[in-house]
């Protein structure tokens, strides 16, 4: 049986929301639910030039165990969830999360929890630099 978890990954590279569609396709599930979080261009209500996300090297497992615990907690028959790090500008993609359901309603719970419990959970930080000049690291300890 293939594992309900199908894709975990931190990676430097840019991420590709086909290549999570494609590493949850199954026959049995209706509802696919999809969130694509990306790099804007305002923070706070200051102009954001970019940012540099950190990860500790432990972030991949945990990002592995909350997948699994949301697999757990909902009804869903595939979970994806992938982070970028490294350097990402303006529009580029930085998290991809998603699950299928035989459901919508399911599928999205489980996509809501997942994200959430990702952006609380797993140890990656967030240093954004302004236009004006000034920076700010979000999400440290």
């Amino acid at each position: 049986m293939k594992s309900v978890v199908r894709e975990v990954d931190i990676r430097e590279t840019a991420l590709s929301v086909d290549e999570v569609v494609s590493a949850l396709g199954d026959d049995a599930s209706g509802g696919l639910t999809l969130f694509v979080g990306r790099v804007r261009d305002h923070d706070g209500g200051k102009g954001v030039g970019g940012l540099n996300y950190s990860a500790h090297p432990t972030a991949r497992l945990k990002m592995r165990e909350v997948c699994e615990r949301v697999a757990d907690d909902y009804d869903v028959h595939g979970v994806a969830a992938v982070h970028r790090v490294g350097a990402l500008a303006i529009g580029d993609i930085a998290v991809i999360v998603a699950t299928t359901a035989s459901h919508r309603d399911e599928a999205f719970a489980a996509s809501r929890a997942l994200i959430d419990t990702l952006k609380a959970e797993v140890p990656i930080w967030k240093h954004q630099s302004f236009v004006d000049g000034s920076d700010e690291w979000v999400g440290t300890p």
